[in-house]
């Protein structure tokens, strides 16, 4: 269990940086059970629980790799990366209390904040919409597949993730204050860092109910 297991050092990943294949190399498909399986376990884990250690430098970027091979059409990288961790975290936290204490809502908004301000690392997946014939919802969505591929390449490692958002990734001024650009958005924030104690099963939605085969009914007529 999570809770019990050794410190970081004792779980060993591939070495880093992870091998990239080279342009225009064949990448055959094979059967991956044992990624099934995980995914079958897959859990986010809370945000309050996740403490140090977070991922090292080296890890993050291999990381950032892996989630920047999301599903992109038009190859256009519609997002970027925004990284939170040490001094300029406690920072930029410190400049979203100074914005959520001006908010009707102050008490409320400041008591969100804890879920940015215990992870070790956080990084920020910023949307940006690039002008051509790609559609906008299709980049936003690329932006989003980052976020869960980014959650779920830190789980694989051995590290607990969350993918959210919370009124800072709306807020005027906190935007201002992360250095979005008139056109960006915040994807998500996903959380990363040791989680304190196991993450539970929670419900999930009866697959059934959400399927339909196409075509539903019969043609009239």
């Amino acid at each position: 269990m999570l809770a019990n297991r050794p410190a970081r050092k004792d779980f060993p990943v591939s070495p880093l940086p992870l091998p990239a294949p080279q342009f225009g190399e064949a990448l055959a498909i094979r059967p991956a059970p044992e990624t099934l399986a995980f995914l079958a376990r897959r859990r986010s884990a809370s945000a309050l629980s996740l403490a140090a250690p977070g991922p090292s430098e080296s890890e993050l970027q291999a990381l950032l790799t892996l989630a920047a091979r999301a599903p992109d059409h038009g190859k256009l990288a519609p997002w970027r990366f925004v990284v939170l961790r040490g001094p300029g975290k406690r920072a930029f936290v410190e400049g979203l209390e100074a914005i959520a204490a001006g908010r009707p809502d102050a008490a409320k908004a400041e008591a969100k904040l804890g879920k940015i301000r215990v992870p070790p690392v956080t990084v920020a997946v910023v949307s940006r919409v690039v002008e051509g014939d790609i559609p906008e919802w299709e980049q936003e969505l690329s932006a989003g597949a980052v976020c869960a591929i980014l959650a779920i390449a830190a789980q694989a490692m051995g590290y607990g993730a969350n993918w959210i958002t919370d009124w800072y990734a709306y807020d005027p001024g906190a935007l201002r204050l992360l250095g979005l650009g008139e056109s960006e958005r915040v994807a998500g924030y996903v959380h990363l860092g040791t989680p304190s104690e196991p993450p539970l099963e929670r419900v999930r939605p009866d697959v059934d109910a959400l399927v339909t085969l196409w075509p539903s009914q019969s043609p009239s007529g």
